[in-house]
């Protein structure tokens, strides 16, 4: 493998991973609340967390329980 392959490789890891951590989505997050509240200050990934756990819990959507 040559070196440009490699790195195509590790980036489409790297981006894979990301996606099923959830590390992509709080990215995506910070970079709208950003855009929306400019002057406030961007929420923690423990922060996200709980509100992202307090909206699921609020308005389930698809599940039975």
């Amino acid at each position: 493998m040559t070196a440009p392959d490699v790195r195509h490789w590790a980036r489409t890891v790297r981006w894979y991973l990301r996606e099923l951590t959830g590390e992509a989505e709080y990215d995506r997050y910070c970079e709208r609340h950003r855009r929306r509240h400019a002057g406030a200050p961007v929420p923690t990934r423990r922060e996200y967390d709980v509100l992202r756990t307090r909206r699921r819990e609020e308005r389930p959507e698809g599940r039975c329980c």
